[in-house]
């Protein structure tokens, strides 16, 4: 495959996102995503959704429930990986012969209808390719190109990759103990 800048760019910055409090004590593991799968990964891969404003984050834990907002607990995390692909870049998108529509597709439509989404065979292919993640615009209701995700398939593997979460008061729970008798 040629024309693809490769290995990807490397992101370091800060992303957010938002839990559901009872997995709060988690917010690693992307366990969440390999159980029901996502947009850009299947059941039983784990993926690391997460968004790089506040607001993002927000709009996407919440996107099932616009007009009735659900209690979340918001977790940042500093990151420093490489091999991310840009699909913000029509470059990128020209290159894996993928449209922005691709990307947008109604991806939970097509599972109901026992296809697979775009979006899911894109993802196979990038990792296919070595791609520990990647970088696009949210298609959470209310997200413009301005919204934007950073989606991580690999990120605790490689030695040169972090992924720290930003918990210096230790606010965040260790486990479910603290949700039992609470209901």
């Amino acid at each position: 495959m040629v024309g693809m800048p490769k290995p990807g760019f490397q992101f370091t910055g800060i992303v957010y996102r938002a839990h559901h409090p009872m997995w709060a004590f988690d917010p690693l593991s992307g366990n969440g995503a390999k159980r029901y799968g996502g947009r850009f990964n299947r059941p039983g891969n784990p993926a690391l959704y997460t968004s790089l404003d506040l607001t993002t984050a927000w709009m996407e834990a919440q996107q099932g429930f616009p007009f009735k907002p659900q209690p979340m607990t918001l977790v940042a995390y500093e990151i420093d990986i490489a091999n991310i692909a840009d699909l913000n870049s029509p470059h990128t998108l020209k290159f894996l012969q993928q449209s922005p529509a691709d990307l947008a597709c109604g991806w939970e439509d097509l599972i109901s209808q026992k296809k697979d989404p775009p979006t899911w065979k894109l993802a196979d292919k990038l990792q296919g390719l070595g791609f520990s993640g990647i970088q696009c615009r949210s298609f959470a209701p209310g997200c413009t190109e301005q919204n934007q995700n950073l989606i991580l398939w690999k990120w605790l593997d490689a030695l040169s990759d972090t992924v720290h979460i930003i918990d210096d008061f230790d606010r965040l729970p260790n486990s479910t103990e603290s949700w039992k008798n609470n209901s």
